[in-house]
């Protein structure tokens, strides 16, 4: 697959057959992950993969109770009732039952590590898709697993931040497109030319 036609073909996949992947597969998924670059070539991410499944439901579980205690009322947050009623049902899943999860962290706060961790998960669902399986960015997930709760059950050191909580699998169905907005592009100068100092 060339690498437009992972970016075009890219989508956020909801819904996964039982076939696990195979743990070479899911290194893959990192090494390109790490290939992202990062400010002053830092590099400061870690990735804790999880194919227990009873483990997962356990993070459904709490990462729901602890979106409808703690984002829910926020009413600053806009209207978050559409998510309500899915968080309170005992019967959703957040990683709708996807063989593997991998969580990428930053090992360390500074200014530019969430975006470094955000360009490593970006190449990681790239990789996916160019390997034939779907992936999702669970953000109902972040909060509760960048609690002290959270962080122990993914045995993070303390100063590690989950980032990018990422599902992976084999696709049991692939999403349509869904039409993108056109860019707002303000362009400075004339394309394609060189500007000229002033004399």
């Amino acid at each position: 697959m060339k690498l437009m036609e992972a970016i075009h073909g890219r989508r956020a996949v909801r819904s996964y057959t039982a076939e696990p992947v195979a743990p070479a597969r899911l290194r893959a998924l990192i090494d390109a992950a790490i290939q992202a670059p990062s400010a002053m070539n830092r590099q400061p991410w870690s990735f804790c993969v999880i194919s227990d499944q009873s483990l997962l439901q356990r993070i459904s579980d709490a990462s729901k109770a602890h979106m409808l205690d703690t984002i829910i009322p926020d009413t600053a947050a806009g209207d978050l009732s559409e998510f309500r009623h899915a968080l309170g049902d005992p019967g959703f899943h957040i990683f709708y039952h996807a063989p593997a999860l991998i969580v990428i962290s930053a090992t360390e706060e500074g200014p530019w590590s969430r975006i470094d961790c955000a360009l490593a998960a970006e190449n990681m669902m790239l990789a996916a898709c160019d390997a034939g399986l779907g992936s999702c960015w669970i953000g109902f997930a972040q909060a509760w697993l960048g609690t002290p709760d959270g962080k122990r059950t993914l045995d993070l050191p303390e100063a590690h931040v989950p980032i990018a909580p990422i599902i992976v699998g084999h696709p049991e169905a692939v999403p349509s497109a869904v039409p993108r907005n056109e860019p707002d592009i303000r362009w400075i100068g004339e394309p394609g030319t060189r500007g000229t100092s002033p004399s």
